[in-house]
């Protein structure tokens, strides 16, 4: 689970893990419980607290993603799950070097909301072009309340 890169557990390596989804039948769901069981291992082999909100942002995140990955480059995708700090870092690289767009929030489109979802449940988002293709990288906080908002 750990390699090098990224920062992890303080007094241990990185905590990571990199899933190669080959793009075909069930990758999508695949990555989601590749993702839950991340965080469970996180959880019990580090005792690092991991909420429900977490656990459940994190396999929506995955879920988007992967689905776009899948929808719009050919070939393999690569999953990789890190923690650094208080967050757990979902990046997904693929081969295609078009980079996404938002589009402006339209309650009469169907469909192509998915990076919209993102960008509204993440504490960090970016998009890097990569030599071939590009990756999307999402930050989740752990925690319940990750912007100190008490409800």
């Amino acid at each position: 689970m750990s390699g090098p890169g990224g920062e992890g557990v303080a007094g241990s390596g990185p905590v990571q893990e990199t899933v190669v989804l080959d793009g075909d039948g069930p990758c999508i769901a695949e990555a989601r419980r590749r993702a839950a069981d991340f965080l469970a291992r996180v959880q019990r082999e580090y005792g690092l607290p991991v909420s429900a909100r977490a656990l459940d942002v994190t396999r929506l995140v995955v879920s988007e993603l992967v689905t776009n990955a899948r929808k719009y480059a050919p070939g393999p995708v690569l999953l990789e799950l890190r923690i650094v700090g208080g967050l757990i870092e979902v990046a997904v690289w693929d081969g295609e070097p078009v980079l996404p767009v938002a589009w402006a929030a339209d309650p009469g489109r169907v469909g192509q909301h998915g990076l919209e979802i993102v960008l509204a449940v993440v504490q960090g988002f970016e998009v890097r072009r990569e030599p071939v293709g590009k990756r999307i990288i999402a930050r989740i906080a752990l925690a319940d309340d990750p912007d100190g908002i008490q409800a």
